[in-house]
């Protein structure tokens, strides 16, 4: 199950805070409004279902725009998702609302859509945005030029893409040659070519002929012209253009690429390594709707190293319909006219097929291609990392992590439950004398009572996890019982050289630094792998080849998704994992951290309000995913005697803490006062706003807030939902149905609950089996450890992946919950697979998927 289900729970309240006061003049609102959803509720729309944008934010969207359409009916169109929902999601985007705080907290205004399905909204938005903007520069610079015609400006904000836009446009661009149109328009026979169409019968060539005039020299040189005015009339038709759309549709449009004589020229000579890797694509021809994503961006890649030739073909047919359908119909002759002048607009339609609409065809089903390549590849990077994010950490054991090595030796490092430092050092394993490096780990293990090793998949990997597999069989570590797991080490060494590691552990030696992310890694991969960069965990495939920019907005804002979802405990949690919370950045990350530094402990969410640069739309943002831990709050004051006295809040110990306020300095700001005691809701995933809505189904259930996520409590809500519908219960506190769900979540989830006990934890052993073993047909169950977009990588455990293709990943191998998305298989799932084939020689093992183990 993505993780966007599994915490798809939240809130839609407003609310008003109580217990916050700041002086009239510098006041500072932190209520919040309520969701137009509940505005907008009326006995005959349905919940969430505003009419329209509100009048003054449509009028600046229209303003802004400045387009022929209704944005809203576009983005509805393009997206496959309702104009209301478009409507609603946009609107929650303008008021600065993150997609975190959306898919938790506004639910019903989405229509329960996910994070990814609000994130294509978004940049289906952003795209037509940044259209109107690009038509916008070029009507002024045509207007500046002198060029621009109503009709030019009707046709320019009437593109609904940037490839009509450039169609239109790139004739009168600077620096281009002045077309065959407009050369002929400048001669005057713009005129002519409009009594073609319009009064074909009282046309006469002759009248334009101007002997010694180069273009008019003849009756067959104004006839040219008029032909080339017609063609690029005829190629900027909307309804024309529609209809070879139309045509082509419903033919067989194939895309072909084949080997450059360049490259053929170059592998003769044998200078070129890359040619052999696209020999696939030296003779290939696939339908334009059939091609997968993986091909369209191998062909690309091979276009641009100049080693393939690609070109898109379109049968003769479309072109012989198309004519006949222009020259009977839509540029159909008004009148009677001379066979002259009928030869004049059949050429004009064969002209402006093969020299203008045939190129834009081209053009349009190369970039849609791309297009829709790229935001695969790109959707598959996200699931690949959001399901690497939300590994179950291994929490309360001591880890061993080891960066292997050859010839400089295994880095190891020994981290605490808590993932403290405890020991570093360098065996060598591989060199000789490895009885006396063996004596080293055996004496480290025991010292440290470690229990779990983590070996990088790196150079020496396999070498390594056969000296360990062998210490085990032998009881080396006896009587400690012993296991390892291999874990992808990508982007380790890239960390370990960076300021952040530098920061973190300044004492320590880049190599060892590696060991200690590999080691971590395990025990906490979300706080991990938050700190290297996405595209460097080793996710997904052809990452060079798609959109840098659109790349890593998709990966950070999915890191910010699994880092909101997940919540971070405000008073242990590191400045690098704080930054990423849905509304807070870098420079308020590093706030929190002073404060913290300097007032000590976070006892309550409002506590946030006292941080500089903390506004109420931050607060809002953020506040839903900042937990204040009870048992981290008693164990942190005990160790570090801040205070001497704890109070004993039922089933959580609690400090008690002096009812103070605290001085907030920054600009405009004099004086805010916070309650200063211990809110029990503060430790669930229920934001503030909706905290009165808790306290009055407490109230209701004969429950008790401090109780959260006891047995008794447990029992209490589920009595009362037994007896009650969530719906019913909902309009007696006065709610919606979904935040009472969340409510119910939040009160009845265990102390410490955290959504990624529901996937899939690091698998450990303590035995070695090799690709020799393997077996046609034999049954294995495995670990998904990377998918693509032609199939999923296996680890089964003998040094190699195998590779299941996307062919043999059918619906009927799936969980209905999966079957949805387009491979359905992501990194950590579990998975039982069939041998199909073992190419030793290769590497290669080929697998077919039984089924998913839930």
């Amino acid at each position: 199950m993505s993780e966007s289900h599994e915490a798809n729970r939240w809130a839609d309240e407003g609310t008003s805070l109580a217990g916050y006061t700041l002086k009239k003049e510098e006041e500072e609102d932190f209520t919040f409004d309520e969701p137009c959803l509940k505005k907008q509720k009326t006995s005959s729309a349905c919940l969430g279902h505003p009419t329209s944008l509100p009048s003054s934010e449509s009028q600046v969207l229209r303003n802004e725009l400045n387009m022929t359409w209704d944005m809203m009916e576009l983005l509805s169109t393009l997206t496959c998702v309702e104009r209301w929902v478009c409507v609603n999601i946009i609107t929650l985007l303008r008021e600065e609302n993150t997609v975190p705080f959306i898919v938790r907290y506004r639910k019903e205004m989405i229509n329960h859509m996910d994070a990814d399905a609000i994130r294509d909204v978004q940049l289906v938005f952003e795209e037509l945005c940044s259209l109107a903007k690009k038509t916008q520069s070029v009507i002024q610079t045509l207007k500046k030029d002198g060029v621009l015609t109503a009709e030019l400006e009707q046709n320019l904000r009437s593109c609904r893409s940037a490839d009509e836009l450039d169609h239109v446009y790139s004739p009168y661009k600077k620096g281009s040659k002045l077309t065959k149109a407009r050369r002929a328009k400048a001669l005057g026979l713009e005129v002519a070519a409009s009594a073609v169409l319009n009064t074909p019968h009282t046309l006469d060539l002759r009248t334009w002929v101007k002997p010694g005039t180069e273009g008019l020299s003849s009756v067959e040189e104004v006839a040219t012209g008029v032909e080339h005015i017609l063609a690029d009339m005829i190629a900027k038709d909307p309804e024309t253009l529609t209809h070879v759309k139309t045509l082509c549709e419903n033919s067989f449009v194939s895309i072909q690429s084949s080997v450059s004589k360049s490259a053929l020229k170059e592998r003769e000579q044998k200078s070129v390594q890359d040619i052999d890797k696209f020999h696939l694509y030296f003779d290939f021809t696939c339908n334009i709707q059939r091609i997968q994503p993986h091909q369209t961006l191998a062909i690309n890649r091979g276009e641009s190293l100049k080693i393939l030739t690609v070109k898109v073909n379109i049968p003769d047919r479309v072109k012989s319909d198309f004519t006949r359908w222009c020259i009977n119909n839509r540029w159909r002759l008004k009148t009677n006219a001379r066979e002259d002048v009928h030869a004049i607009i059949r050429k004009a339609v064969e002209d402006s097929y093969k020299r203008l609409v045939l190129p834009f065809l081209t053009r349009s089903y190369r970039t849609k291609l791309t297009s829709a390549a790229e935001k695969e590849s790109i959707a598959m990077f996200v699931r690949n990392l959001r399901q690497r994010l939300l590994v179950c950490p291994v929490r309360g054991c001591v880890i061993m992590g080891v960066d292997p090595g050859f010839r400089h030796g295994c880095k190891l490092a020994i981290l605490s439950p808590t993932s403290q430092v405890l020991h570093t050092d360098v065996v060598y394993l591989h060199n000789s004398g490895q009885q006396k490096e063996a004596d080293k780990l055996r004496h480290l293990m025991i010292k440290y009572s470690c229990t779990r090793i983590v070996i990088g998949n790196g150079t020496a990997c396999r070498e390594t996890e056969s000296f360990f597999a062998d210490l085990i069989s032998r009881r080396c570590f006896h009587p400690l019982d012993v296991s390892y797991c291999i874990t992808n080490e990508a982007g380790a060494s890239i960390y370990s050289v960076s300021p952040e590691a530098v920061k973190e552990m300044p004492d320590l030696d880049p190599n060892l630094r590696s060991a200690v992310s590999i080691g971590r890694r395990v025990q906490d991969p979300l706080a991990e792998l938050v700190k290297i960069d996405p595209k460097h965990i080793g996710i997904g495939t052809y990452q060079h080849d798609v959109s840098g920019g659109a790349l890593k907005a998709a990966l950070d804002s999915v890191v910010q998704e699994c880092v909101s979802f997940v919540g971070v405990d405000i008073n242990i949690c590191s400045e690098t994992l704080m930054r990423l919370v849905a509304g807070l950045n870098a420079g308020r990350a590093r706030h929190i951290v002073e404060w913290r530094e300097q007032n000590g402990l976070f006892i309550n969410r409002e506590q946030l309000k006292l941080v500089k640069g903390m506004g109420p739309k931050t607060y809002q943002q953020c506040a839903g995913f900042i937990r204040i831990n009870p048992q981290t709050l008693h164990r942190l004051i005990c160790t570090e005697s801040i205070q001497g006295e704890v109070a004993k809040i039922s089933p959580h110990p609690v400090p008690a803490v002096p009812d103070k306020s605290a001085p907030k300095k920054g600009k405009g700001k004099t004086c805010v006062n916070v309650p200063a005691s211990f809110n029990p809701l503060d430790q669930t995933c229920i934001h503030p706003e909706s905290y009165h809505v808790a306290q009055r189904f407490l109230s209701l259930v004969g429950g008790s807030a401090d109780h959260i996520g006891s047995l008794v409590l447990r029992q209490c809500v589920e009595s009362k939902v037994s007896t009650s519908s969530v719906e019913e219960l909902a309009r007696t506190v006065d709610t919606t149905p979904e935040t009472l769900k969340l409510i119910i979540d939040g009160l009845t989830q265990p102390p410490g609950f955290d959504i990624r006990q529901n996937f899939g934890q690091a698998d450990f052993k303590q035995g070695i089996v090799s690709m020799n073993d393997l077996r046609v047909g034999a049954v294995l169950t495995g670990r998904v450890d990377n998918t693509t977009l032609f199939g999923a990588f296996v680890d089964i455990g003998v040094g190699r992946a195998g590779l299941i293709h996307k062919s043999n990943i059918t619906l009927d191998k799936l969980p209905v919950s999966q079957r949805r998305r387009s491979l359905a298989l992501g990194p950590g799932e579990r998975v039982e697979v069939r041998v199909l084939n073992v190419d030793t020689q290769r590497g290669r093992i080929g697998l077919d998927l039984i089924r998913v183990l839930q």
